[in-house]
């Protein structure tokens, strides 16, 4: 009960930083987001209808959708994202007024900022405020699609319409807007403390070893492997460790086997012990 009313309050502040987003910096200079909400922003200026309203009417099949398809606990969710989304689109519409930048491009960059961290707030609590998301859930669940290029296709289309409706400069300043929001939509989802794992493969790997856990503190996990060539079986390192802490390891494995060979790769999200991640502790 207590994860689900957490889930809930992160949730709202999306659907608040979203519609802010929209409202604050993208409707005063006629730009665009993506997805449902886009659509329902063209319609606005076209007809005068108001988006929130909009955004609700047009999440009513998918939601339906949603619940014959993903079943009755994950429509219950989206419903509450979705409501809540569009209400905060209208009650913030008055923000629109103001015109707090007059600059269309540093507009265009801070509705993407803004809708980027709500998007990941509400992503990142396993949530969902409708739209595109359904479709990409029962994409997901039932189809071999890529849902990335059939979201991509679809905003490719708005993008389009916003050419034809409002000339090809605020149609490219929507697209920047929206790069941004997805790249840090990734990143709060994430997490802005990204980890690296690293491979070593060594044939002294007692020594690095010995020099990671003490020098490091991180912990190291041996995997059994066999040179294609050589055939000999050889001790490859597996070490998850913080963007600080490469340097180190680098130099430390260096110092131990000038010869040793390392792959350093991102890792997306690290979950267990010794790591910050929701709902654990850090150890």
């Amino acid at each position: 009960m207590k994860n689900k009313i957490k889930q809930y309050v992160w949730v709202a502040i999306g659907c608040l930083l979203s519609s802010l987003a929209i409202n604050a910096f993208l409707v005063p200079h006629h730009l665009l987001s993506g997805g449902v909400s886009g659509l329902a922003i063209i319609f606005y200026f076209l007809f005068g209808f108001p988006i929130g309203v909009q955004i609700l009417l047009m999440n009513i099949p998918l939601l339906y959708a949603g619940y014959r398809l993903l079943g009755r606990e994950y429509t219950i969710g989206t419903i509450y994202g979705t409501i809540l989304f569009s209400l905060a689109v209208d009650a913030t519409m008055f923000v629109s007024q103001f015109n707090l930048i007059d600059d269309p491009i540093i507009s265009a960059v801070t509705g993407g900022v803004l809708s980027g961290i709500g998007s990941g707030l509400i992503f990142r609590v396993n949530g969902s405020a409708g739209g595109l998301d359904i479709v990409a859930a029962i994409v997901k669940k039932y189809y071999s699609l890529n849902f990335g290029a059939v979201g991509f296709g679809i905003n490719c289309l708005i993008m389009g319409v916003a050419a034809m409706l409002f000339g090809l400069k605020l149609a490219m300043l929507t697209l920047i807007s929206m790069f941004i929001s997805a790249n840090l939509t990734d990143k709060v989802v994430e997490g802005f403390n990204r980890k690296k794992t690293v491979f070593i493969v060594s044939y002294n790997t007692d020594a690095i070893i010995d020099v990671i856990l003490k020098e490091v503190g991180r912990g190291v996990t041996i995997l059994h492997g066999q040179g294609a060539f050589t055939r000999q079986t050889k001790q490859v390192l597996f070490v998850v460790v913080s963007l600080t802490q490469i340097a180190k390891i680098k130099q430390l494995v260096n110092e131990v086997d000038p010869h040793a060979f390392m792959i350093v790769q991102d890792a997306a999200e690290v979950m267990g012990h010794g790591f910050t991640l929701p709902g654990s502790r850090q150890m």
